[in-house]
């Protein structure tokens, strides 16, 4: 039974929109919303759009939340970086990159035979800051954690309420995001820093981020994996140093997600 704060919210939203398509992620707020689209619309389907920049173990999630709430889960593949201005990586790469995977989104839903299409941004998301929404609220994806205004912290208590597989997951960026602006995306970087990012998840690491600079690495560590990069520096470098020509700390502590 999904728990959750101003319920009514939630039962009102629905009933006004009771066959919804879901844009599905496999982290908490999308997992959350797809749980609440379970619970209170009539019909509801889930949508994850595969691309370079999403790695595998953000699909296994996705799969594994969507089986267990019992949701048909329908994969779409998509290649952004054939985008020449995706590709190019200018400062407002997410506009573009949003309105590519949301635009792929509607026309399958559509398709399916939804209208509506829902996302997870939530109530503590800064939307100034987010060139993505900006394509979203065009295209007419509707965002309920937002508008029944629940934050982030809530989110992850609904998730912990509800036995979530995903409910302690960190929150996470696509891989374009560790690319510098104005540095082209190629599918061998992207694919580098998965690679990369996924041998540092295996050895233990949570709270972190595999930074491209020039053909180097630069880490991004929360507090635990400082703490865990002090006693096996020198383990954690020699497994990075067959992809990137020299691996580097970034001297600040990264926050907590």
């Amino acid at each position: 039974m999904v728990t959750t704060v101003n319920v009514m919210d939630h039962i009102a939203f629905f009933q006004q929109h009771d066959e919804v398509a879901v844009a599905f992620s496999g982290g908490v707020d999308s997992s959350v919303l797809l749980a609440l689209a379970k619970r209170y619309a009539k019909r509801v389907k889930a949508y994850y759009v595969k691309t370079q920049f999403q790695p595998q173990f953000e699909l296994d999630d996705a799969l594994e939340v969507a089986k267990l709430l019992d949701v048909e889960i329908r994969i779409i593949q998509l290649d952004v970086t054939a985008d020449p201005v995706i590709a190019g990586n200018p400062e407002n790469r997410c506009y573009f990159c949003k309105k590519k995977i949301f635009s792929a989104i509607i026309r399958c839903a559509k398709a399916d035979g939804f209208e509506a299409v829902l996302d997870g941004t939530n109530a503590s998301d800064d939307i100034a800051d987010r060139p993505g929404f900006a394509a979203l609220s065009e295209l007419g994806v509707l965002s309920p954690l937002r508008m029944c205004n629940l934050s982030k912290h809530r989110i992850r208590q609904i998730a912990k309420e509800n036995d979530l597989p995903v409910a302690s997951k960190p929150s996470y960026a696509c891989l374009a995001t560790r690319i510098p602006y104005g540095v082209r995306i190629t599918d061998e970087i992207l694919k580098k820093t998965e690679v990369a990012e996924d041998l540092l998840r295996k050895a233990g690491y949570s709270n972190f981020r595999v930074r491209y600079l020039n053909g180097s690495a630069k880490l991004e560590l929360g507090k635990v994996e400082l703490e865990l990069f002090r006693r096996r520096e020198e383990e954690t470098i020699e497994l990075l140093s067959p992809f990137y020509e020299a691996v580097f700390l970034d001297p600040k502590e990264r926050a907590d997600e």
